[in-house]
Order: C-alpha cells, then structure tokens, then sequence
C-alpha cells in the first residue's frame, strides 16, 4: 500500500458555518457553530440511511472510517447509545476535530490513527461492528483512498452476521463505476443506491446477512419512525428506493 503524508487541515468560516479543508477549496466536513451536532452536509445526514433497515442491539459497535470534522461521530454519540469506533488516518484531524469542532470523546469512543485499508483486514476486527460508514478522502478529493475488491470484502467481514455498510461515493467521479463494481462483487450485488445529491455525493448502502425483505408500508414507516427520532429526512431516502421494489415488496 503506497504510504501518505498526514495533510495539515485549515479551517474557514461562513454564515455561522465552520469547514474542514486540506489545504484546498475541497470541504471535508462542516458544523453549524450553534448547533454542533446537526448536520450541515446532505450527505453525511443519507450516511445514516442504514437506520431504515437496522437498529443494532444494544452493545454492538458502530464503526466510521474517517473522521472528517466530526459530524457522524458528535450525530452518532447524542443520538445512540452504541459503542462508536473511529478510524482515522491523520491524527492531526483528530487534534482539528477536538479543537475547533467541539468533538467530545467520551469512554464509549474510541478513535484510532491507522489506515482503514490496514484496520478492516486485522482479523481482530471480524464482526466487530454491526454498521460501518466509510468516507476516506484525501485533500484532493480524487474519489476514496481505499477503493478495492479487497478492501470492500474487509469491510464485509468487519460486519457482524447481519449487518450495514454506508460509503460516500462521488456520482460524476471516473472512480463511480469501479468502486460500485468492486462494491458488488464484495457484497453479492446486494446494494442499495440513493439519488446523487448537487454536490455530486452519491451514497451506497451494501447488506450482509439473510436476504432482506421489505414491505413498501414497512418501509415507510420505518422512514417515519427515523424522521421522528433522530430528525433526518428519511421519508426522502426511502421513495427514492421505490423503484427497486417488486410487488410492494423491497428486496435486497
């Protein structure tokens, strides 16, 4: 794996907007500066689009891989109670996030400064978490640092027997169509796509365990149980994914 430098992260600000860049225009995560724990970008908020399928049992983990400015771990601490394990290559993120965007790092969090294609192939990280949400990007945004067959199959066997992966891909970006091949072919095909956003995210969710069946009513439903809950737009998520089912049934 060829090594990389720890980028030092800037930081700007704008209409009460806090970024994380790396030296460039690309924004690499941002918090409201009154309300932390929202989320700014649309697509961090469809990262959380595993909660129409899953409600991990009490005690499993929640992995994210990249730590950006924090804004799934702060989401993911006020509103769980599940153990949530980072992995975040640049320590010096870590130092950003904790100075300048209010990230708190209570017992049940845990963060550690590896590279995420080398953590996910530790076999000590087999079953591990029930949901993992990748979003590892450099400072040049060129698509995902860890990208391949190999490292999606990691990410699979990171799952526990039923379990979520989320992964921020860039819809337009040449790297789109290798990363939803090697995707399928980790994950049997059985992926779940929601709309490219304007800033051109484009979120994958991929399932691992017995074959999911879903009635459109549950499903809806379930989007408003979520949309209650934790505040996100998840009625959206979920008509988006219409078109996948077959006799008002989502199969997956």
């Amino acid at each position: 794996m060829a090594s990389r430098k720890h980028e030092i992260p800037t930081v700007s600000e704008a209409a009460g907007v806090r970024y994380l860049h790396f030296g460039t225009e690309w924004v690499q995560g941002a918090m409201w500066v009154a309300q932390p724990v929202e989320l700014v970008l649309e697509y961090t908020a469809q990262m959380m689009a595993w909660l129409l399928f899953l409600s991990p049992p009490r005690g499993q983990a929640l992995g994210l891989l990249g730590l950006g400015a924090g804004s799934l771990a702060r989401f993911c601490l006020k509103h769980t109670t599940y153990p949530l394990r980072v992995v975040e290559w640049n320590p010096l993120v870590t130092a950003a996030c904790e100075f300048y965007f209010k990230l708190p790092r209570p017992a049940r969090m845990t963060i550690e400064h590896c590279d995420a294609g080398t953590w996910v192939a530790e076999p000590e990280q087999r079953a591990s978490c029930s949901v993992l949400m990748v979003d590892i990007y450099d400072g040049q945004a060129r698509g995902p640092v860890r990208d391949s067959v190999a490292f999606y199959q990691n990410c699979r066997a990171v799952l526990t027997d039923v379990g979520v992966l989320t992964v921020n891909l860039f819809g337009a970006h040449a790297s789109f169509e290798r990363n939803i091949r090697n995707l399928s072919q980790a994950f049997d095909g059985r992926l779940l796509l929601l709309p490219q956003i304007d800033a051109g995210n484009q979120i994958v969710l991929a399932f691992k365990g017995p074959k999911l069946e879903i009635s459109i009513e549950r499903l809806l439903s379930r989007a408003e149980d979520v949309e209650l809950l934790y505040g996100l737009p998840a009625k959206k998520w979920a008509r988006s994914m219409l078109g996948r089912a077959q006799n008002s049934m989502l199969v997956i």
